[in-house]
């Protein structure tokens, strides 16, 4: 079984990018992002925390606004506005999820399209669907380079994506149906009103999951020689373990390992590639070629 490191693959793309953000400061262009981050979860400090050390690790200024939790709406909105006006900020993100009284929606589409580093802004998820240059999402893309570089070949085969947010599952499959060399997949959603789910993963020849539950799929639900893409990060109660807890995915990889021919990790497969994208679009929109360079070039 071939072992999906996107651990390994993202140090790569940080070492290409590095060489883009020196030529560009060549030119006088720093690439810089924003990043607001609204109350104290947990994850999402430790989020943040990455996405900023890894923009560092590459070049890129980053600027971290954090705000209280009670922190109203057009308070938001207030810096979005400050940042889509200032010419010396490439990217800006908002990290998710944000309290319950603000607006999620709302927030995000106040960012600049051409300024949206996570690829959320409808313009975007638009520019997608109908195949033209796009900000694109960076969970997905970040499947799509991962499985380019380990050269699994995806026209033609049936990629059964199970879970349809709109941070992975929808925009994953419309990434997937682009006719184009690293697509060109037939594609089946999946989600929790699928009466036998798996009937739909034991066809799969490339099978992605990204529900948030921990070890759902296991190796009789899938077919031998499959692709395994594990999206989720849960944590697991496990008292042997030096936190109380571990990290898993929705995969259970001992039982899946046995026989799929690739498998992502977790940690350690799509969480890494999901940061290298989200630089790789600050660049690109440094560059100013985000809505001019196709994908995956």
């Amino acid at each position: 079984m071939i072992l999906l490191d996107g651990k390994r693959i993202a140090a790569e793309i940080h070492q290409e990018l590095a060489v883009e953000v020196a030529q560009l400061n060549s030119r006088g262009i720093e690439p810089h992002i924003a990043l607001l981050l609204v109350g104290d979860n947990p994850a999402s400090l430790s989020y943040v925390r990455s996405k900023s050390r890894a923009c560092e690790q590459v070049g890129i200024r980053s600027t971290v606004v954090h705000l209280p939790a009670a922190t109203s709406e057009q308070e938001i909105l207030a810096y979005i506005e400050q940042w889509n006006a200032d010419p010396a900020i490439h990217g800006i993100l908002v990290q998710l999820p944000l309290p319950a009284h603000v607006r999620s929606d709302t927030i995000l589409q106040a960012i600049s399209p051409q300024k949206d580093v996570d690829g959320f802004h409808p313009v975007n998820v638009g520019r997608l669907v109908v195949g033209l240059p796009a900000l694109l999402p960076c969970t997905p893309a970040g499947i799509v380079e991962l499985l380019r570089r380990y050269q699994v070949r995806l026209a033609g085969k049936h990629v059964v994506i199970v879970g349809r947010s709109t941070i992975v599952g929808k925009p994953l499959a419309n990434l997937l149906v682009q006719k184009a060399p690293w697509a060109d997949a037939i594609v089946t959603v999946c989600h929790s009103g699928a009466p036998d789910l798996r009937r739909y993963t034991l066809d799969a020849d490339v099978l992605v999951v990204a529900v948030g539950r921990a070890q759902m799929i296991r190796g009789e639900d899938i077919r031998q020689g499959a692709v395994v893409v594990d999206v989720g990060i849960n944590r697991l109660e496990d008292a042997s373990a030096p936190k109380g807890y571990r990290i898993v995915g929705d995969v259970d990889f001992a039982s899946v390992a046995e026989k799929a021919s690739a498998l992502t990790p977790v940690p350690g497969g799509v969480g890494p590639m999901t940061i290298a994208m989200l630089l790789r679009n600050t660049v690109t929109i440094a560059a100013g070629t985000a809505w001019e360079k196709p994908p995956f070039q």
